[in-house]
């Protein structure tokens, strides 16, 4: 935030645009298309305190001028490049162009599509809307400090067996039972922080964080999930989640650190009887889903030079 001082007061301010949404279609010489659509949040700290304390707008960078500018680097983006590279294409414009802007930050969320398959084949302009959502936030200042972070919203997993919950701390009040069978479900969101601090140390690659992206989801999701035929046992929701992180981190040096945040969604036994007989009787078939209230876990593994 830019701070400002006033006569007895520390002032702090700063403005932007929101959910600026945007769709760039790339279409190669051999017909196949690709296609993203990212919703695009604008933050600019800039030396503006007169707009507040004199009705000077002068200093101001107009919001729809920042909104605009989302649609002209679009255009002018011609090759496919990642949610990251595109960041820090706009961030770059902001802290560059305007003298009075000091450091911008942009976050984006790019939705999930997906290109369809017919007849087995990947068709070169349908797309269909997946699931999970590519998130990143880049920080920029004028005088070239970057801070960088990816992420993935909304990755929902389960499985129905290799998970229990025993041991836990017991009182008058604690009615859930032990178990070692259980179906364990979350919704993960998870955001990870990269070591380039700078513009010119970012890979070259305008696909890399894109890439990156991949990756890192596809080891989430294969540290949860286990081998294919056995699988992988969870104590516990935390145990599992701090597996997660710890294979990130030592898959990628380029990570920093990952904070994970990971609802336990609860899978409910369903047993029905009345006094003549059992209408349902659980034998690890059936079960009620629900989402409220759920049980909230989330940490963050870092390396020792991080400062997330």
């Amino acid at each position: 935030m830019s701070t400002s001082d006033l006569i007895g007061f520390k002032f702090e301010h700063k403005h932007g645009k929101d959910r600026v949404r945007v769709t760039r279609v790339w279409r190669k010489k051999d017909g196949t298309h690709f296609m993203v659509e990212w919703s695009v949040n604008i933050t600019l700290f800039s030396d503006c305190l007169p707009a507040y304390t004199n009705d000077d707008n002068s200093s101001i960078v107009a919001t729809d001028t920042m909104k605009n500018m989302v649609y002209v680097k679009a255009q002018q983006c011609s090759e496919q490049l990642s949610a990251e590279n595109f960041a820090i294409i706009l961030a770059q414009h902001f802290t560059s162009f305007y003298r009075e802007v000091n450091a911008a930050t942009i976050n984006i969320v790019e939705k999930p599509w997906e290109r369809v398959t017919v007849d087995g084949q990947l068709h070169s302009h349908g797309f269909k809307f997946g699931a999970e959502k590519h998130t990143t936030e880049v920080t920029l200042t004028k005088f070239g400090a970057l801070q960088l972070s990816s992420g993935v919203l909304g990755l929902s997993i389960l499985k129905t067996t290799q998970a229990g919950f025993e041991g836990f701390i017991r009182d008058k009040y604690t009615v859930l039972p032990e178990t070692q069978e259980r179906i364990l479900a979350t919704e993960v969101t998870a955001s990870w922080r990269y070591a380039y601090n700078s513009v010119s140390s970012i890979p070259q690659n305008p696909l890399y964080f894109t890439e990156r992206y991949l990756n890192v989801k596809e080891v989430l999701n294969n540290t949860f999930f286990g081998p294919p035929k056995e699988g992988v046992y969870s104590p516990s929701v935390q145990s599992t989640l701090f597996h997660m992180a710890n294979a990130v981190i030592n898959r990628f040096p380029d990570i920093l650190s990952i904070k994970l945040q990971m609802p336990n969604l609860h899978f409910l036994p369903v047993n029905i009887s009345n006094e003549h007989c059992d209408i349902v009787k659980f034998n690890d078939d059936v079960y009620q889903p629900t989402d409220e209230p759920h049980g909230s876990i989330e940490a963050t593994l870092s390396r020792f030079i991080s400062k997330m």
